[in-house]
């Protein structure tokens, strides 16, 4: 990052691409503290002890993910030597541009925290990879396939609740088509599109929606078909996030029932950048998956 583009963290307006991302702005701003911390040779556990927390509170903020308190910013500016009024001042008034609300604050009704907390990372990255196994993946589904989903997974949720769920899954996958858009790379096994899920008109609008999916510059699905053996195996679903932001680490996502985990450590992540790199090299080619899906629909057709 240039001296300019530095400094551009906390002064002048905030870059259009960042509006309406608060996590894209918490963590640009946890990385600006990062560096100035590392620039005056401070410690983690001695900026922790400055506002009163620990050396993982402060990993925490520089990597955003969580909101960041006013006092705590101003005290670790004052650390870090950053003095200039004004320029302290412009760093705060993004610090209240990144705690504010996120769009999906408006679907919390259904929205357990740990999955808020992936929204926010996958809102913010520049290259998203991810396997599944069993279903398309949420940022690929069609609305009536997705209410077949979510009915399946809160099978005591109400029709209003269902619905909640189905309007937020739609709109997340906005983000794929506005300016800016993260690269998405999906491996998909057969199996996820030969499970039946609602009946067959779903079934193939799905298929159908994948199709003129994949032929979007942004978006590569490549399907994994039944005979590929090795890495196919490991049989969980997991996702890869990938961001622009100097200093941020890669993050990988899985996913449970009622919980998920997220691993940022590098001794973690790179098994799962290799796995899926072998995945993409062993699944059909993008255009090979292309006529795959083609062929499945002439199968539900009836014709083969």
């Amino acid at each position: 990052m240039t001296a300019q583009n530095d400094r551009d963290l906390y002064r002048g307006p905030v870059p259009a691409h960042w509006h309406g991302k608060p996590t894209v702005l918490r963590m640009a701003l946890g990385s600006k503290l990062r560096r100035l911390r590392e620039a005056r040779g401070v410690t983690r556990e001695a900026a922790g002890y400055i506002i009163r927390g620990s050396s993982s509170k402060i990993s925490r903020l520089e990597l955003g993910r969580v909101g960041f308190k006013e006092r705590d910013v101003a005290d670790l500016l004052t650390l870090y030597g950053v003095t200039e009024e004004q320029e302290r001042e412009d760093f705060l008034a993004l610090v209240r541009q990144a705690n504010a609300p996120a769009w999906w604050h408006k679907y919390g009704d259904v929205l357990p925290n740990w999955f808020e907390t992936y929204l926010g990372l996958e809102q913010a990255a520049s290259v998203i990879r991810t396997y599944e196994p069993a279903l398309v993946p949420g940022l690929l589904q069609t609305e009536e396939y997705a209410r077949a989903v979510i009915q399946l997974r809160h099978v005591q949720a109400s029709a209003h609740d269902v619905e909640r769920r189905v309007a937020l899954r739609m709109a997340r996958q906005g983000f794929l088509t506005q300016s800016g858009a993260p690269y998405l790379w999906v491996a998909l096994d057969e199996s996820a599109l030969r499970r039946p899920l609602g009946d067959q008109a779903v079934q193939r609008a799905q298929l159908q929606h994948l199709i003129e999916l994949a032929q979007r510059p942004n978006i590569t699905l490549q399907v994994v078909p039944f005979h590929v053996g090795g890495p196919a195996v490991v049989g969980s679903p997991f996702t890869i996030l990938r961001f622009s932001t100097p200093g941020v680490p890669d993050v990988v996502y899985l996913e449970h029932l009622a919980s998920a985990v997220y691993l940022d450590k590098e001794r973690d992540t790179v098994g799962y950048l290799a796995l899926i790199d072998s995945l993409c090299v062993e699944a059909q080619s993008p255009e090979a998956s292309i006529s795959f899906l083609r062929k499945i629909i002439d199968e539900l057709d009836g014709n083969p």
